[in-house]
This record gives C-alpha cells, sequence and structure tokens, in this order.
C-alpha cells in the first residue's frame, strides 16, 4: 500500500523516484522543480504520517527525500554491527542529513563525526560543504 502510494507521487512529479532499500521505502524529489517537490513532499508526508501509524514504521525527511522504514533499523545499529566485537585505530563518521545521526549517536568517544552543512547534530563537528569533505579526505590520505 505504501509503496503504491510513492508511486502516485511520482506520476505527480515529474523528476522524482522510488528508491527500495533492504528495509525501507525512499522517495526522492531531488531532480524535481523546487516549489513543486516541497509542495509534494509535504502532502507525500502527511499522507504517510497517517499510514505509518499504528503499524510501527517512521516516516524521515532527509536531504531531498523521503524515507519510511521501521524505526529500529537505522544507519547507526547497522555501524554499531560492523564494529563489533573489532577495534580500530581511527573511525570517521560523516553524513549530511538526519538519516545519519543514528551513526553519530552511536559512534565511540574516540570516533570522529562531522555533519556535513550548518545544523543542530550529534556529530562532534560541522563542516561547510562537500568540497571540504574532499579537501579533508585528501589530506588524510598524504
Amino acid at each position: 500500500d505504501i509503496r503504491k502510494i510513492m508511486e502516485y507521487y511520482v506520476l505527480r512529479t515529474p523528476g522524482a523516484f522510488i528508491e527500495e532499500k533492504h528495509h525501507s521505502l525512499v522517495w526522492h524529489y531531488r531532480k524535481v522543480e523546487s516549489g513543486l517537490g516541497d509542495l509534494r513532499m509535504r502532502e507525500l508526508f502527511s499522507h504517510l504520517k497517517y499510514m505509518a501509524r499504528g503499524h510501527n514504521l517512521q516516516v524521515l525527511e532527509g536531504n531531498m527525500v523521503l524515507e519510511i522504514k521501521r524505526p529500529d533499523i537505522n544507519k547507526g545499529r547497522a555501524a554499531t554491527a560492523m564494529m563489533k566485537g573489532m577495534e580500530y585505530d581511527f573511525i570517521l563518521a560523516i553524513g549530511d542529513d538526519w538519516t545519519d545521526e543514528d551513526t553519530f549517536k552511536a559512534m565511540p568517544k574516540n570516533a570522529y563525526s562531522i555533519r556535513v552543512g550548518y545544523a543542530y547534530t550529534q556529530a562532534n563537528f560541522n563542516i561547510k560543504s562537500v568540497k571540504q569533505v574532499r579537501q579533508l579526505l585528501q589530506k588524510l590520505t598524504l
């Protein structure tokens, strides 16, 4: 039912598309005319929130995306599972939207976490742009 609703909004919104992830559905509107994209996103967000009630699902607004998923499945849990039982000399987590906040929260105290863009975050640091992320990564490889 949720996929059908998202498909309806894709048909009504030129440039929008659906991405099916392992544990979620994501409606992308990055390529949609800005006014129309924002309008349709608000409509779909409201529709999905209504549908999610009582089904243990959450609707997340990200960077030009809407994602619907179970709240117990997130990037933070995945990162924790990947690090379990391992010791690392250096851990770096970088993200640019709200879906990355679970990862920042899950990082060990000695990890470096960076939010791209200036917004409230659980990350240790903010960095202005993707260009600056590339520059940082380049310096780390020297």
